[in-house]
């Protein structure tokens, strides 16, 4: 399995509604508030074989109350 994470955006108000959808969807493995720039910090893990610009578009970047997504790819866990 492959770790990613993915920062979001939300409109305005809408963090918790979004964090809550995508904890339904159960397609993440750890959501996290953050402050700064970006609402959410998302953990997801794919298979070495699945495309992970693939699944962001289709899976994360269609949750309704998204405003932009900041995808980063990890290597290995220390």
């Amino acid at each position: 399995m492959r770790a990613f994470f993915v920062q979001i955006k939300c409109e305005l108000g809408k963090s918790y509604q979004v964090a809550n959808a995508i904890a339904d969807a159960e397609i993440a493995s750890e959501i996290f508030s953050t402050a700064g720039e970006f609402d959410l910090m998302v953990k997801f893990y794919l298979s070495e074989d699945e495309d992970i610009g693939h699944f962001i578009a289709q899976k994360v970047q269609t949750v309704p109350g998204i405003r932009d997504t900041f995808t980063v790819v990890t290597f290995k866990a220390f």
